[in-house]
């Protein structure tokens, strides 16, 4: 028999564990996410709603939106250090992401 699925996947509409997902409608968080480490479960919203973040990195990245990433990181940084069980990793992994496919072919051209 196949186990019950958890009634917080449903509440917060995500498909599982630690998969984050936008919320557009609700008042003041941007995304959602049932986080799971071990034993512990714990509902996470995180992410300010219409927020300027400076997102993924873009070719011709302004130097401002550098500087906001680069403060975001440090200001969060024993936050972020602590896991998933925090608010801060989520927006980190999310909203403030670097990929490393994209920095290395930029480093590949020319």
């Amino acid at each position: 028999m196949a186990a019950k699925k958890d009634p917080r996947l449903a509440r917060a509409g995500v498909d599982g564990y630690n998969k984050p997902k936008r919320t557009p409608n609700h008042p003041t968080k941007s995304h959602v996410v049932v986080a799971k480490e071990g034993d512990k479960v714990k509902l996470i919203r995180f992410g300010e709603q219409g927020a300027d973040t400076a997102g993924k990195p873009k070719e011709g990245e302004s130097e401002a939106k550098k500087a906001k990433r680069k403060s975001f990181k440090a200001r969060h940084a024993k936050n972020i250090a602590k896991g998933k069980m925090s608010a801060a990793y989520w927006a980190d992994k999310v909203k403030w992401v670097i990929l490393v496919a994209m920095l290395s072919h930029a480093t590949n051209i020319g």
